[in-house]
Order: structure tokens, then sequence, then C-alpha cells
């Protein structure tokens, strides 16, 4: 009977072994649903349609988790094809991936070094072997996600649209926009008094994103998912992935086997209008209730086609030479990270920030007074701005433009008003409203009684100190509401500059830091 059942295992083994192993000449197709899978079937490089959808449609060659979601990596880091495109591991062993139009428009470069076969195994890798060693895998070529048996080390880039991260020789985490504008860093705290040496970055398969060096005493954590060790039903149910997205946040997604719906447990800006250029040039982003939302400064400027795609001035600048004149803008900061802050940061009053703008020709397109104590003034000299309002910055901005101002209308209180009330009928309103007063007129009829018995007057004192004090409670203009909407952006502004909440500080060894 063993025999018989070890037979039957190692049949069913080796079988499954043929079907992961792709020979040289084998093609996907864009139009089909083929796919190669790992053993398991947890990972399959297949297509997938671009997202958002295209016309005519475009296909991403792509390693997918069960279930289509997530996508842990793409050919040419999401270069499309049309539905004519294809993957071929050919002949020679070179993978190539070709347009419908035969174009080559990525390959491995692997040709001719003695390929055997091609290999997607359980971990999500795909690889090219000589039957010896492998020659090449997708582990080494990174694209915007980090798998969690793959280390990051220096040299190494995750990359997705203009944004990228990386990490340092001395350890340090960062993002860039551009590959040059440093919105947000994490690094060790100065209380580890250590020189790394080959810093290795890995995110562990129960949720701990951690950094490693030989000079380390054990590794330091960098996050936890929020969802850390919490496995499901058990075993490796669920997948957790680091992942660059295209908004420029680096997050720390768990998916369960089968599903198709990745949960974030864990992001590196708290703050999404942190994120340098989130809105594109000109673009100001803020708040509608919890979701970040772009808009353009006044209507003097118009959103380029896509909701984050910037703003474009209706009239240039060229136009107006001589004329311009500043928008103001209120609650409002444009984002300046190094290596701007070196050059761009002035220690003047607010009518200077303005006044130094406008007299500055071509020298200056934008300009913030933080007005927060420190004295700051960013003067900016390059043609590209990303702004962030909420009512609770104190910052005051400006931006050059040509005559006449045009600011963007303020919302209508009596029309909300309207809006919200239309529904509730008068005899209801008059009923709450006739109520409360007769409740009113009891309660400070009862409050005259008592009072007049008693003797002393220091009782009544302490009543009308304690409604007193209750009722200035979050009520200072300087204090946001804690029922505001804005109230959940007051944790993430004082420390704009820097991109991150120290409040949201992940291992008392690692620091934030500009």
């Amino acid at each position: 009977m063993y025999d018989k059942f070890h037979f039957l295992f190692l049949t069913f083994f080796l079988f499954t072994a043929v079907i992961a192993a792709v020979n040289p000449g084998s093609t996907l197709s864009a139009s089909t649903n083929q796919s190669w899978s790992s053993p398991s079937s947890t990972f399959s490089l297949r297509f997938i349609s671009v997202d958002p959808p295209t016309s005519p449609p475009s296909f991403l060659a792509a390693i997918v988790y069960s279930g289509g979601e997530p996508v842990v990596w793409t050919a040419g880091n999401s270069t499309a094809v049309d539905s004519g495109g294809s993957f071929q591991f050919q002949s020679t062993g070179n993978l190539r991936l070709v347009n419908g139009s035969g174009t080559t428009v990525w390959e491995s470069r692997t040709g001719n070094q003695g390929a055997t076969s091609a290999t997607v195994d359980d971990s999500g890798k795909l690889g090219i072997s000589n039957g010896k060693k492998e020659i090449w895998s997708s582990f080494d070529h990174l694209t915007d996600t980090l798998l969690p048996s793959q280390n990051f080390s220096v040299g190494k880039v995750l990359k997705s649209g203009d944004y990228s991260f990386n990490l340092s020789k001395i350890g340090n985490l960062t993002l860039f926009w551009n590959e040059s504008t440093k919105f947000w860093t994490q690094g060790l705290n100065s209380t580890v008094n250590v020189s790394l040496t080959n810093p290795v970055l890995s995110l562990q398969p129960i949720g701990v994103l951690q950094l490693s060096d030989v000079n380390l005493t054990s590794p330091v954590v960098v996050a936890y998912s929020s969802d850390y060790a919490d496995d499901g039903s058990g075993g490796s149910d669920v997948l957790r992935v680091l992942k660059l997205d295209s908004d420029g946040n680096l997050r720390i997604y768990s998916t369960s086997r089968g599903s198709s719906n990745p949960i974030v447990r864990w992001a590196a800006v708290q703050d999404q209008c942190q994120v340098y250029a989130f809105c594109g040039n000109y673009g100001i982003c803020s708040y509608n209730d919890t979701n970040p939302v772009c808009g353009c400064p006044s209507e003097n400027f118009e959103m380029i086609s896509g909701n984050r795609n910037g703003c474009k001035r209706k009239v240039s600048l060229d136009s107006c030479r001589g004329s311009e004149t500043m928008l103001t803008l209120d609650h409002t900061r444009f984002l300046t990270y190094s290596p701007e802050v070196e050059s761009q940061t002035f220690f003047i009053g607010i009518s200077a920030c303005r006044g130094n703008c406008l007299s500055g020709s071509g020298a200056c397109f934008a300009s913030t007074s933080l007005s927060d104590g420190t004295g700051q003034c960013y003067i900016k000299s390059v043609d590209f701005v990303s702004g962030y309002h909420s009512p609770a910055l104190p910052s005051t901005s400006y931006v050059k433009v040509c005559p006449p101002l045009s600011p963007n209308p303020a919302p209508s209180l009596g029309e909300t008003v309207k809006e919200k009330s239309s529904s509730v009928p008068a005899w209801v309103v008059f009923v709450v409203v006739l109520g409360t007063l007769l409740v009113v007129v009891a309660i400070e009829g009862g409050l005259w009684i008592w009072c007049c018995r008693k003797t002393a007057s220091g009782t009544s004192t302490n009543i009308s100190s304690n409604i007193s004090a209750f009722s200035t409670i979050g009520a200072s203009p300087n204090v946001p509401s804690a029922s505001s909407s804005s109230s959940i952006l007051t944790s993430g502004i004082s420390n704009v500059h820097s991109g991150i909440n120290p409040e949201k500080a992940t291992s008392s060894l690692l620091q934030s830091d500009q």
C-alpha cells in the first residue's frame, strides 16, 4: 500500500514539475487566456489588461498571485502591448515581449547561453536555467513589488511611473519623485551607533518589514503590517508584499489565496497629500472626507486630462510680462523637499514672501509663507509646484498669474444647508425647535428656583465656570474641532516637510528624516 501511494505521489510530483517547466519555443499570446503556472498554482505568468482600460485594449505580461491579485512582476516594468502581442521563450533561450507589429519591447538578453527551461516557482519568481544553474531571475530585475522571499539591497530600485524607492549604504529607506526630489526618508535612530556593511531590507511572510546587516546584533524592525502574524486559516494562505504604487506611496498589502482584493496593511506616507507631485504640476491636493482629491489653484488654471495629471495656466506668463499678479491661496502650502529646500528657503515676512516672488521676474513662479513661527518662506524658482490645502494649515501661498485674478468659487453655505434640509418637512423642524425652546426654558427655570433656595453663591459660581470651560474645549480658533473633517490631517501637518508622522513610528530604533 505504501509503495503504491509513494508511486502515485512521485507520479503527481513529476507531472506537476513537467507542467511547471516551460520549454524553449513556448509562447503566450495576449489574445488568449494561456498561462505558465507554478507547481502549486500559487503564481502564474499571463497577460492581464492594463488598468485603467485603454482603447484599443493594452496588455501586460505579468506574474500574478492566485486569484489575479496582486501583480508581483511585469515584463519591462509595465511595458504594454496590443492584442496581437506575445511573450516568447525563444529557442535560443531568450525571453522576449513582442508587440503585434513584431517589435521587441523587452527581452531578458539570455540568448545562446545554453538555456534549457524556464519556470515560475511558488515563491513568485520567473527563472531561466541551463540545467545546472539559474542564468536569469525576475528577482534580479525588480519592478514595483518586493515579495517575502526577496532581499532588497543597496543598488536595487523599486520603480512605478515617476516614483522610485531605494536603500542607501547607511540604511536609509528613501522615496523619490523623478529620481531627484526626496520626499520621504526613514533610517536608523541615532542611538544605533553602528556602521553598516551591506544592509538588506526584507519583508517576512508574517508581515514584518525589517533591516538586516552583519554589524547589527539583530534585524531592526521598520514596520509591522496591521495583520502581523495573522494567517487567516493558517499555513501560507496569506501573501504579503511591499509595493510602490503609482501614487508614489510605499505600502504593505496582504491578500488571501484565491482573493482578488489586496488590503493595505501599512503605508510609508500616512498623509497622501504629502507625496510630492501626487496631483501633478500646479495641482492642489486636499481631502474630501478621508480621501485625497486634486484640484487647481484657481480658474486661471485648467486641469489637464485625468485626475492627477496637474493643471496648466489658461494664459501663459509670457503673454503678460511686466503685468503679472499674485494669486493668494490661504491654508495652502507648496511642498518643498530636498534638494530644493536648501536653495529655496528664505527667512522673510509674509509680505516680502509675496512681493519678492512677484518682482522676481522669471526666477519665481510661486511662493509659500509658512506662518508657523519659523519665519520661513519658500520661493519656487522651478516651474513645477506641488500643492497641499487644508483648513488646519497656517501657511499662505502665492502663485504668479496673468490678470485678472479668477479665484475658485467658494461653496454656497445657503445652498448646502438647503440641500441637506430639503428632505425634512417644515412641520418637523417647527416641532423640534419648539420642543428645544421649551426644554431650555424649563431647565433655566429650574436652575433659577434652585439657586434662589441656596443661601451661598459658591455653588452657582461653580456651575457657571464649568459650563464655560466645557463650551470652549476644541472651540479655540487655533485648535481644530474634534468633529471637524480636517482633524484627520492635523497629525501630519506639522511634519509636511518631512513627509512622515512621528506618532506613526514603528520602531524605537528607527527615525524619520527629511
